[in-house]
């Protein structure tokens, strides 16, 4: 039995992405289905969160004469060109899903609706959520961090390039540590960026655990859901 039933798989738009680059990598992308495949197998009801870095990153156009809800609001978008490819990937290795959006995009997605998305996951669709919050000034980290909530996850799935939080920049110190376990209020402390600060509030606040992962290393997600010792567990 899996240790959380209802996960929130939080995927940033680099995954989607080639290596250093832009845009969408087919390959990597099909990578993601399987994965989703084989945690909706455990089984648990998933939703996911898409973010759209690969394609635009509104704090990217902060100088070039972009106003900056402009630009955020650019991302978004770019967040659910991830999300209806992504939901067109899943559905080609057999996983039903559903894209519920917090922008009106309706010929390519549902609008956003709470109930709508606790539906999907009980009737075992996936529900990948794009858009964000539907704000700008927001990140993909807070819309996860609200939309779980909202659905009532038990655990958010950060899925990353690294495995887990450190406690120091692992690509500048080589002998920085990987930290199995912390507080909200360690991480606030020591200040690990993890999430940003607004994403860190919501979830001390409602006692949202977040799980930190390697979203590179095959088995990593599954065995994060049955409860095993893989990357890093934050919680109050």
């Amino acid at each position: 039995m899996p240790t959380y039933k209802r996960p929130l798989l939080k995927l940033s738009g680099e995954a989607f992405g080639p290596e250093g680059g832009m845009g969408i990598d087919g390959k990597r992308m099909l990578a993601i289905a399987h994965t989703i495949k084989a945690v909706l197998a455990i089984p648990v009801q998933l939703a996911v969160v898409v973010g759209g870095g690969n394609f635009v990153r509104g704090s990217q156009l902060d100088i070039t004469g972009i106003n900056k809800a402009t630009a955020d609001y650019m991302g978004m978008l770019g967040t659910v060109m991830n999300a209806i490819a992504l939901q067109d990937v899943c559905e080609s290795v057999g996983v039903e899903t559903r894209v519920l959006s917090s922008l009106d995009v309706p010929r390519v997605a549902e609008k956003w609706v709470r109930r709508r998305a606790i539906r999907h996951m009980e009737k075992g669709r996936v529900s990948i959520i794009a858009a964000g919050t539907g704000n700008p000034h927001f990140t993909t980290d807070t819309a996860a961090a609200q939309r779980a909530i909202e659905i009532g996850c038990d655990v958010i799935i950060k899925a990353t390039k690294v495995d887990g939080v450190y406690d120091s920049d692992p690509k500048m110190n080589k002998g920085a540590k990987r930290i199995a376990k912390l507080t909200y209020q360690e991480a606030l402390e020591k200040n690990l960026r993890f999430m940003d600060q607004t994403a860190i509030a919501l979830c001390k606040e409602h006692n949202m655990p977040v799980l930190v992962t390697d979203m590179n290393e095959p088995g990593n997600i599954e065995a994060a859901i049955k409860g095993k010792p893989v990357g890093t567990l934050i919680e109050n």
